[in-house]
């Protein structure tokens, strides 16, 4: 049984609070409810609406939204509802009682691949929900917790694999080209995946929650963001808002690593299609160097790639 955790995000809508779960919920599809008649299908929905604040319960795959009454404030309510929502889930609650019939069904699997700037990498993206929290393995031992990762390490030109919420980037050795292997990579991952096997084992961490919450802390919302000083958040802001969407478009990732007010300069680890990019080191410096000199004028003026 998956041991759950729930964590509260605040959205840009003061009536609504997303309880994220470390887990899948559901699988292909989302619900909405507005009463507890309608929520006849889901159990942790009607037992929400036993609350009598409660005005919408939204179900998506890793999350549950609720949108509620003015009758009472958030910072009031959220720990309970929380706590509540976990019990729930972690005693074996269910949350769509159809889910275990609609999970066996054939549900079209699409994979197509996508060149990437790093020559050495492809990205095979999918109409599937792959993952909650991205990871990347370097080998074989590394993937024990990643079954599809294990698989591909199998192929002997696979150099390392990178899995993002609906895409996975393969690094391959120089020993085969693209246009020979190509084609085989995307056969296996659509079947393994038409065939319902695990991605991951376990999701053993929870989705990191937006890292721009100014919200006040509570126990379920992440400490490790709240700690950090002003700047290094304003870097998070900034790499989450312009540069990450734009660096998963080529099948990688970039992460905070760490913040030097003495010499202003932001480390940052490049995953992905962008671990070792020949393009990697020109972005760092005619892209996010420049935005993050520009917009944190006096307070930035490195960026360094940990791994890059």
């Amino acid at each position: 049984m998956n041991n759950f955790t729930v964590h509260i995000q605040p959205t840009n809508q003061p009536a609504i609070v997303k309880f994220e779960t470390n887990n899948f919920l559901t699988r292909h599809d989302n619900f909405e409810f507005h009463n507890i008649d309608e929520a006849s299908k889901s159990p942790i929905a009607q037992q929400l609406f036993y609350l009598p604040f409660v005005k919408t319960v939204y179900i998506a795959q890793n999350f549950i939204a609720i949108e509620k009454y003015d009758i009472v404030s958030w910072e009031d309510v959220q720990e309970e509802v929380a706590t509540q929502i976990e019990n729930f889930l972690n005693e074996g609650g269910v949350v769509i009682k159809e889910e275990k019939e609609e999970q066996t069904k054939n549900v079209p699997v699409t994979v197509y691949a996508e060149s990437t700037p790093n020559p050495g990498v492809m990205k095979f993206a999918t109409n599937r929900k792959l993952v909650l929290k991205t990871v990347e393995f370097k080998n074989i031992d590394e993937a024990k917790n990643s079954p599809l990762a294990q698989q591909l390490f199998h192929f002997p030109f696979v150099k390392a694999v990178f899995i993002d919420t609906n895409y996975i980037s393969i690094h391959k050795y120089d020993m085969a080209g693209w246009e020979e292997i190509t084609m085989e990579l995307r056969e296996f991952i659509t079947n393994y995946l038409k065939e319902g096997k695990e991605v991951l084992k376990e999701e053993a961490a929870a989705p990191q929650p937006t890292q721009t919450d100014n919200h006040p802390a509570s126990p379920k919302v992440s400490q490790e963001i709240k700690d950090l000083d002003d700047t290094s958040k304003q870097v998070i802001a900034i790499l989450d808002e312009y540069i990450k969407p734009a660096v998963a478009s080529d099948g990688g990732n970039i992460l905070f690593d760490s913040y030097n007010p003495d010499n202003k300069t932001v480390k940052v680890i490049l995953q992905g299609a962008c671990s070792g990019c020949p393009s990697s080191t020109l972005t760092l410096k005619n892209g996010i160097e420049t935005m993050l000199r520009d917009m944190l004028s006096g307070k930035v003026d490195y960026v360094e790639a940990v791994n890059g």
